[in-house]
């Protein structure tokens, strides 16, 4: 399978991932522990089935030392029993932000107030912009059927 665009090829795409690059990086520094964003990057890929982006942040989250075991399970967060509940907090948040389109009126005030009850403002804003972004991200790979399984970790470091 090949992607149907090179966006790295493609000048205005090449000039547009930058720019969603440099975001993440920004993100990247904030008090959210780095696992916790890979994992809400992982569930908004997943719900959205982009492949590329899974494969990505699986492979850099256990570049990271996260496990196996927790990586296995972000799809079945809900019924797995090692994540805390500030993680759960942030993907209950992720799938919701992913799935505003099944909902009307976005994310309800039950899921923001177990965000909010684990993470300040500051984060709060960091993870709003993660899932915005990762979201982003998704439909762009997904729109260009860029395959996965190739990504090396760290290969946009």
């Amino acid at each position: 399978m090949e992607a149907r665009l090179n966006l790295l090829d493609n000048p205005v795409s090449a000039n547009a991932l930058r720019n969603f690059i440099a975001a993440d990086r920004a993100l990247k520094d904030s008090t959210v522990p780095p696992a916790t964003q890979e994992l809400v990057k992982i569930r908004a890929s997943q719900v959205n089935g982009c492949g590329f982006c899974t494969d990505m942040h699986t492979k850099d989250a256990a570049r990271a030392g996260e496990t196996s075991t927790r990586l296995n399970l972000v799809a079945t967060w809900r019924e797995a029993s090692v994540f805390t509940e500030a993680e759960r907090a942030a993907l209950e948040l992720a799938e919701e932000g992913t799935r505003i389109a099944d909902a009307a009126g976005g994310v309800p005030d039950e899921v923001w107030a177990r965000a909010a009850k684990h993470y300040d403002e500051d984060q709060l804003a960091v993870l709003v912009s993660l899932i915005a972004l990762i979201n982003a991200f998704n439909r762009v790979n997904v729109i260009i059927r860029k395959p996965a399984g190739d990504y090396r970790p760290g290969q946009f470091d």
